[in-house]
């Protein structure tokens, strides 16, 4: 687990449906041919951000927090990797 995570294990998410048929919020890199989950420090970085990914329309989004070690084991089961993002959606770290 990288430092940043350990001194903080709460991170922020998007979610997509809350309160319905939620799922976390999944994005593509065209670059490293990888899926992976937007993942944020901040609460701040994550509203900031979820105008520059890519959603469904009509669809319904929340930022929520959720600690890593719940996180990881979740998304690495569908075959998803974490990315921690900046509020430009800039990766900051791949943990």
């Amino acid at each position: 687990m990288s430092k940043t995570i350990e001194e903080n294990p709460w991170v922020w998410i998007v979610v997509q449906d809350p309160g319905g048929n939620e799922q976390f919020l999944g994005q593509y890199d065209e670059a490293e041919k990888v899926s992976f989950i937007p993942t944020f420090m901040e609460k701040e970085d994550a509203l900031q951000c979820l105008n520059l990914l890519a959603k469904k329309k009509g669809e319904k989004y929340e930022v929520q927090a959720i600690e890593f070690n719940e996180l990881a084991p979740r998304v690495a089961k569908h075959g998803f990797k974490i990315f921690i993002l900046n509020k430009e959606g800039g990766i900051v770290e791949k943990p």
